[in-house]
């Protein structure tokens, strides 16, 4: 019987192994800078630049000395640098596309929930109010006790004037209470002027004279 190798035993974990070494890569800085390339490259500036240094480069190509050119007629060292530059861009740029669609994303879930909460506290609101409204509804006023105040004073009279009719009443009673009510203040006003004339009297003693 064969002793399993490290190979084909299954109990041991399997590792990958690669000839390339591998990079550890911080994906915010490496997107930051993506974003910034990207953002820098749909300007003005970059395309004003790029076609002065294109302009400078065929130029120097065409007028300068035969000895001194670097990248004579058909500059293919030049559409080489283009294409690279634009084999780079691409992918920079759909990176920072995804970052940007991302934080979108983010952004319009975020309004979304705060959309819905602001709906629920309106609707809370509402409810409040619809219900402060019933139970005011409820609640007796000052205008309201003084209206009935007045119509009960109106059936009283009336109920005193067919009482006079009949000759059940007297011309007095509806008036008694009234002279009850003015009786009694009379009497506590002349209570309080008693108290205050006691209160505030001077006693005066006559000085014995020698």
């Amino acid at each position: 019987m064969t002793k399993p190798t490290s190979r084909n035993n299954l109990s041991d974990p399997y590792v990958k192994t690669s000839l390339v070494p591998h990079l550890s890569i911080d994906r915010e800085t490496f997107g930051v800078v993506s974003e910034r390339f990207a953002r820098y490259m749909g300007t003005s500036t970059f395309i004003v630049q790029m076609t002065v240094v294109i302009a400078l480069w065929l130029l120097w190509n065409t007028l300068a000395p035969p000895n001194i050119r670097f990248d004579p007629y058909t500059f293919t060292f030049l559409t080489l640098v283009l294409s690279l530059q634009a084999s780079y861009a691409a992918p920079l740029i759909l990176l920072a596309q995804n970052r940007q669609d991302d934080r979108d994303r983010v952004s319009m879930e975020e309004d979304r929930a705060r959309a819905a909460q602001t709906k629920a506290d309106t609707e809370y609101l509402a409810r409040e109010l619809a219900s402060l409204r019933m139970n005011i509804g409820d609640v007796a006023t000052r205008d309201y006790v003084r209206g009935e105040l007045d119509r009960m004073r109106d059936d009283l009279h009336e109920l005193t004037d067919a009482l006079r009719a009949l000759g059940l009443a007297t011309p007095g009673d509806g008036e008694a209470g009234s002279g009850r009510e003015k009786a009694a203040e009379k009497t506590k006003k002349a209570k309080r002027g008693k108290g205050s004339g006691g209160a505030g009297g001077v006693a005066v003693t006559e000085r014995p004279t020698e």
